[in-house]
């Protein structure tokens, strides 16, 4: 009986050694959570009221337990590595259905869909058209692979003082002659194809008092008769009423849409004696190429352009469990959801339990601190070796009886 409760004692300690060392060996694996075995005695009762005289069988191993304690977060730099500070796991699917991590090692695969290094694409929830999230239905997230299309200038805002003293030009208007015009103020635009177009606008002091004249000219060429506009004798403009020069439809080269350009001069003035040009904006941009990615901590992914523009792409699905132990563990650090653990509740980062993701990190394991796991295994070496010692001492305890009979 003792061989046995021993040999139990040993199977118990080699499990214990197993589990320690697969600890050991992923203590650089990435959102790796460690393992911890757990264990029962044996006991057999042989009969009513007999419990107080009875012996117990040994020990057996009853589970495996999954430790989901968070790693430190570690600064990679990359700007698809995540890691999640709180509740949650990443979603993950492949041909085999959802899987859930928290090693948010991923990178971008030839089609731009962000997968880990087993193939698996990362889920978030889809884009709405009004900047919110359709929480309702999961998709593959993927990067933007062409070009972000150009916008065409429709709107130039002037912020600019024009000098209260300024004489009236005695000749006729001419863009070659800087003696014809007071003021020149250039501004970028950009046509439908995402060209670049050099416009000026000429500001020339009119007849009437506080009057002056708006040119607009791009590349050279004259966009329509001149607009008027005023200002009062406390120096604000006056007319336009709303501030906007709207000056005719022009061509400005071939393929592209005709430009339709308004000047806001909404801002200007005609104060002192001096020209002070101020800010100048405009609502176009070119084409752009995709230059980076960025994650806010709430997980919404968002593709940047190399024209200051942004494309949200979606923002990561999280998921959580009622009984994390009750998850089904699979390779690649990997999880799927069982009976026991219930079924995944999807949210968003930042939101009810679930933490916030960082972007350009990732969750080391949680087994990284060696010295508890080298504790451990002492222990599990120590136990091995007694129960070894039990074996040994009963050998020769019945060797000794054996030896009696002769």
């Amino acid at each position: 009986m003792a061989f046995n409760i021993a040999l139990s004692g040993l199977n118990a300690a080699s499990s214990d050694l197993e589990v320690t060392a697969n600890n050991i060996a992923n203590t650089a694996t990435t959102g790796y959570k460690g393992s911890r075995a757990e264990f029962a005695e044996l006991y057999n009762a042989a009969g009513r009221n007999l419990s107080a005289t009875q012996v117990g069988s040994g020990v057996r191993l009853t589970n495996v337990a999954q430790q989901f304690g968070a790693g430190s977060v570690e600064n990679t730099g990359n700007a698809l590595d995540f890691a999640i500070s709180g509740n949650g796991f990443f979603t993950l699917r492949d041909g085999q259905g959802y899987s859930y991590t928290r090693a948010g090692a991923f990178r971008q695969d030839n089609q731009g869909f962000v997968t880990n290094a087993s193939g698996q694409h990362l889920q978030v929830f889809p884009p709405n058209s009004n900047g919110t999230f359709d929480t309702s239905t999961l998709r593959d997230l993927q990067m933007v692979t062409s070009q972000n299309a150009a916008k065409a200038t429709g709107k130039v805002q002037m912020s600019l003082n024009l000098p209260s003293d300024a004489a009236a030009p005695a000749g006729a208007f001419d863009p070659t002659d800087a003696l014809s015009y007071n003021q020149a103020t250039p501004f970028t635009a950009y046509d439908s194809l995402g060209a670049t177009h050099t416009g000026t606008v000429y500001f020339v002091r009119g007849a009437a008092a506080n009057s002056w004249n708006a040119y607009m000219y791009v590349d050279g060429v004259a966009a329509g008769a001149p607009q008027a506009l005023s200002f009062t004798s406390s120096g604000a403009l006056a007319a336009p009423a709303d501030g906007k020069l709207a000056f005719p439809t022009l061509s400005v080269s071939p393929g592209a849409e005709p430009m339709t350009l308004t000047i806001d001069v909404s801002k200007a003035t005609q104060f002192g004696n001096d020209y002070a040009p101020g800010t100048i904006t405009q609502d176009g941009y070119p084409t752009g190429t995709l230059s980076s990615v960025d994650v806010s901590a709430d997980g919404v992914v968002q593709a940047k352009f190399s024209n200051g523009q942004s494309v949200a792409l979606g923002q990561l699905a999280l998921a959580n469990f009622s009984n994390l132990q009750g998850l089904r563990q699979l390779d690649n650090t990997n999880w799927a959801a069982s009976y026991d653990s219930g079924t995944a509740v999807m949210g968003v980062a930042g939101s009810g339990t679930y933490g916030n993701v960082q972007s350009g990190a990732l969750e080391a394991s949680n087994t990284s601190d060696l010295t508890a796991q080298l504790v451990n295994m002492i222990k599990a070496q120590r136990n091995y070796q007694a129960n070894a010692q039990v074996i040994s001492t009963d050998d020769k305890l019945t060797q000794t009886i054996i030896n009696l009979g002769n």
